[in-house]
Formats: C-alpha cells, structure tokens, sequence
C-alpha cells in the first residue's frame, strides 16, 4: 500500500514542493489550500490545489487536491473524515498552511520590516489563527487516525526564529516560530506512547513564488527549492529511527547532509 500524507497549505510554494517530493517517492498525497480552480485564486501569486496534485501524480505519486481554508474548524474535519474514508491510514501530516505571509506576498515589505507599532494588528492574528491554530486544529483532528498508523508522523514547517530571536524578523514571526517549536515538541510528548513522531523543521531561504518577488533585497546563494525542503522531508518521513527524533526542531540543512539529498535544485 502506497504511504498517505496530507500536506497543508500546498497550492504553491514550500507545500507544494514537499507534495511534489513525496510525489515523486511514491506517495498518495492529499493537498489542501484555499486557492482552486472554481474557488478561484486567494493571491496574485500562481498555484491551485488541483495543479499542485496534477503534479504530484505526474512525479509518480498520486495527487488528491481539496480547497479548504484552514480557519475554517469544519472545513478542516471534512478533509480529515474523508482522509480515513478514503485512504484508511495517514502516515504524514504536514502542518505547511502560513497566512502569516499573505500581506508580504501582496508586496508589503516595508510594512513587513517596520517595528510592531507600526504593523496591523492582523498581522499577528493571520500568523496565529492562519497558522499557529490551524496547525494544532489540524494535528488534533488528524491525531486519531495517525495513532493507529504504524510509524506515522507530524512535520510542522517552522523557522530557525522559534530557537532564538532574530532581531531582522518582527515581533509576531519571532513569536509564533517558538509557537511552532513548542506545539510540535508539546505534541511529540503526547503522542510518543501511540509511537508518533512529531518534529519542526527549519527550511533556509526557499526560492518561493513570494521570495522571489523580493529578490533584489535577499542574499540568494545556498538558498533551496521547494522540492528540495520536499525530498528532505520525504527521506526523514522514512528514516527507521524517526521516533527517536520526536520533539526535536531540525534544520533542513542537516536532514539534506544526513540523507544525502539535493535541497538546492
């Protein structure tokens, strides 16, 4: 049986990446975001749920796409129902969805890189109830079906912020990556007599739809690809002594000098 994941937040950027990697290990993978074909795009930025899982199939996997908006609690427990419907197990779950970035992705770099009392206030709610609520809502709904799958996983994208404060990224960002860190660390000791991993992960500049478009600002060189982040995940998701690595928050760098994986191209 093929292994099922579910990545969110994978119409572009880093979701996809990792969807298209698993893709093209073999897995069925099943992609959510807000931007679809009929629902139409949620950004100026390309990628719909349907081509992120078009091309997860033709890497060889298959791809399933669903539109859902990750704020929405019942949205979320549909995907989740249909998941156990349809595939039985779920072996991955991706906690990738980020609207924390939407404002930035519209172009707003100086709001991004103005002190706090400067920036909207839902700057911070975008960050948390878009990304910080729905990656715990997601976990908890996912969490039953995940304990009763062998050797199963949460991979929550996090950023080298939660470790230590980072004086360029703003007060929110700093806030809600030691968020992440902690929620995967939290979950990981709750779920390790189910033998589920839980780990963060911590991408370096990606060559995104949305940081590309702030080229000129950015130092790009070792920077990675999207299915770069994704075949380093792919390899973690398989590794043998993945539980014994619960809790941790790890640099994708690393994972790619471990498994001995290209996260550049």
């Amino acid at each position: 049986m093929s292994r099922i994941a579910w990545v969110t937040g994978a119409s572009r950027g880093i979701g996809r990446g990792i969807a298209v990697a698993l893709g093209a290990a073999g897995w069925t993978v099943w992609v959510t975001a807000r931007s679809g074909g009929d629902a139409g795009p949620t950004s100026h930025l390309p990628g719909t749920v349907e081509s992120t899982a078009r091309a997860v199939t033709d890497a060889g996997g298959r791809g399933i796409g669903i539109v859902c908006d990750h704020r929405d609690d019942e949205a979320v427990r549909a995907v989740a129902a249909r998941v156990e419907a349809e595939s039985g197990a779920l072996h991955l779950l991706v906690n990738n969805v980020w609207a924390g970035y939407e404002r930035l992705n519209a172009g707003e770099w100086d709001e991004w890189n103005a002190p706090f009392w400067e920036q909207p206030l839902m700057l911070w709610d975008a960050m948390f109830t878009g990304g910080i609520r729905a990656h715990y809502v997601t976990s908890a709904l996912c969490a039953p079906l995940l304990r009763r799958t062998p050797n199963s996983a949460i991979v929550t994208v996090s950023m080298d912020a939660g470790a230590s404060y980072d004086p360029d990224l703003g007060v929110a960002y700093n806030t809600a990556k030691a968020a992440e860190d902690r929620l995967a660390e939290a979950m990981a000791g709750q779920l390790e007599a189910d033998g589920v991993a839980s780990l963060a992960v911590y991408p370096g500049l990606v060559r995104t739809e949305g940081v590309m478009q702030f080229e000129e600002h950015l130092e790009m060189s070792g920077s990675q690809s999207p299915e770069g982040v994704g075949r380093a995940i792919a390899a973690l998701a398989v590794d043998p002594a993945l539980l014994t690595r619960s809790g941790e928050a790890v640099y994708i760098a690393d994972l790619a000098r471990r498994y001995r994986v290209d996260v550049t191209t």
